[in-house]
């Protein structure tokens, strides 16, 4: 079993890698986030999160460290943390009354060994009127996040349904993350034939 390394300084992945193991130690990345011409939308989650995740094992070969990236896709364009408050507007009457994606890459690197995968969740809206709008970014809520919400604040009021898995849209699948560390040897897996 391998020492944990949480590649991320966002306090909601750390949280949430709570659920799967305790004993963990978060290292910030500092690579540049640079993309190479040609990555689709869809992709640039796993890009990410591999860069970081390899940066931070570089110094950590004895480790298995995870790194994370989530983006919010809509008509193909990602939408990233909003500017200021008429950026936040924009992409929130964007999102009004939609079904967007919502596409979180990890990379977890061990062994000078790198397992990456992406999990995907589609999100819809209510429609939404300017009132609610402004009355959300009010809370001050969406600014440092994908997309211009959280949809474990006060923009769960913003969802009408989710396809797929609700901690995704938070920032890391914690479900499919256990399962590939505990295919890596990187946590205990669980014993065939074991019963409650």
């Amino acid at each position: 079993m391998s020492r944990i390394i949480l590649a991320s300084r966002s306090p909601r992945r750390q949280e949430l890698i709570a659920n799967i193991t305790e004993d963990f130690t978060v290292i910030v990345s500092e690579a540049e986030e640079i993309l190479p011409e040609g990555v689709a939308p869809e992709e640039v989650p796993a890009y990410l999160a591999a860069v970081k995740a390899r940066t931070v094992a570089a110094a950590h070969p004895d480790a298995a460290v995870i790194g994370a990236d989530t983006v919010v896709i809509l008509d193909g364009a990602i939408l990233g943390k909003p500017r200021d408050k008429d950026d936040a507007v924009r992409m929130l009457r964007a999102l009004s009354g939609r079904v967007h994606t919502v596409v979180t890459g990890c990379t977890v690197c061990q062994d000078g060994k790198a397992t990456s995968f992406s999990e995907l969740t589609r999100v819809e809206f209510y429609p939404l009127s300017d009132r609610e709008i402004l009355e959300y970014i009010a809370t001050g809520e969406p600014f440092d996040k994908a997309g211009a919400y959280g949809i474990q604040g006060r923009g769960c009021v913003l969802v009408k349904r989710i396809e797929g898995d609700f901690f995704n849209v938070m920032g890391l699948p914690v479900a499919r993350l256990k399962r590939e560390l505990e295919g890596l040897g990187a946590l205990p897996a669980e014993r065939k034939g074991e019963t409650v």
